[in-house]
């Protein structure tokens, strides 16, 4: 592992983070929601999850392998083994601690916008909200949420084109309505409680990246890639609740923004601790934990979210294996 790559590994893990401004920045930009069908959800989400399944395995786990075996030859495997489920059992915790601090959010979109219509989707919401259901502020907050939110903003994006609105004038109803109307507490819990759950569940992703491109900038960036690809669809489901819920683009994107924050936040906390200990074993500790709580935050957040917008399986499965073929060719072409 080279210190000579702290500036590269910081870069790639901020990039991967600020991927989040890309879905939230379809408070502004009707063709990021024109983009964000449920197949393309769902094919990028099973895209990353066959990156980052491929990389942990293959990449990740192996590292901690022989990081192992320079200080312990003949039980290398069994540390690395030990280290993988002590990060399954950590990405566990994170998600027990965070339903714990936040319990459940229920989705309402009843912020009332007389002059912009910002209450498109006002009487399917009602019948919603009869259903009862809740939703836990995971990362799978998105599967319920994020294609309403889509719809949300098709549905007012419609209206400016008929009534002739520019996104000036539509911002401009959204704050006059904000003043008069009490922000509705329900949706901004829901953004805020999204975004912080996120957040969370960004710092293992922030902390994986950091120390694979530390080790090897081409596979860390592989791993950016796969990791930017599902901050996307986050940032939108964000985004769009706190929107509604002030009538302020701006509030919106910035608190998206900074759900990615976590991610350079947890390389800076791992370069901290690296710097002052570095050795074979515990790096070897370390690649084993990320690689743990990797393969549990493929198989319990992305895949299920991806089969949630692909009931069906059109496009998860395969774009899960086409992630695989793509790291697995790229990890190739590196020994080239």
């Amino acid at each position: 592992m080279s210190v000579d790559n702290v500036g590269i590994a910081f870069a790639v893990v901020i990039a991967a983070g600020a991927a989040t401004g890309i879905g939230a920045s379809a408070v502004f930009c009707k063709s990021v929601v024109k983009l964000a069908s449920k197949k393309v959800l769902a094919g990028g989400l099973g895209f990353s999850g066959g990156v980052m399944l491929y990389v942990s395995f293959v990449e990740i786990f192996q590292k901690s392998v022989l990081d192992f075996s320079v200080d312990y030859p003949e039980s290398g495997y069994t540390y690395a083994t030990l280290c993988f489920f002590a990060g399954v059992m950590v990405m566990k915790m994170i998600d027990w601690a965070v339903h714990k601090m936040l319990g459940d959010t229920k989705v309402d979109f009843d912020h009332q916008d007389p002059k912009a219509g910002s209450n498109p989707r006002a009487d399917h919401d009602s019948e919603h909200q009869k259903d009862g259901k809740t939703f836990a502020p995971s990362l799978k907050i998105c599967a319920h949420n994020v294609q309403e939110s889509i719809e949300m903003l098709e549905e007012q994006d419609k209206k400016m084109s008929s009534e002739g609105l520019s996104l000036k004038d539509v911002e401009m109803a959204n704050q006059e309505a904000a003043d008069v109307i009490p922000h509705n507490p329900k949706l901004i819990k829901m953004g805020l409680s999204t975004a912080l759950a996120i957040g969370i569940h960004n710092f293992p992703e922030g902390l994986a990246t950091f120390v694979a491109t530390l080790d090897d900038p081409r596979v860390g960036a592989s791993l950016a890639v796969a990791i930017a690809i599902h901050n996307i669809p986050e940032g939108l489901c964000v985004a769009v609740p706190i929107y509604y819920a002030t009538g302020s683009r701006w509030k919106a994107f910035l608190w998206a923004m900074l759900s990615g924050v976590s991610e350079p936040l947890a390389a800076l906390l791992g370069w901290a601790v690296l710097a002052s200990v570095m050795g074979p074993a515990v790096f070897g500790a370390l690649f084993g934990v990320v690689a743990g709580m990797m393969v549990v935050i493929v198989l319990h957040e992305l895949l299920p979210t991806a089969h949630h917008y692909d009931p069906k399986d059109e496009v998860t499965t395969n774009s899960l294996l086409l992630g695989m073929a793509v790291m697995a060719l790229s990890l190739c072409l590196f020994q080239i």
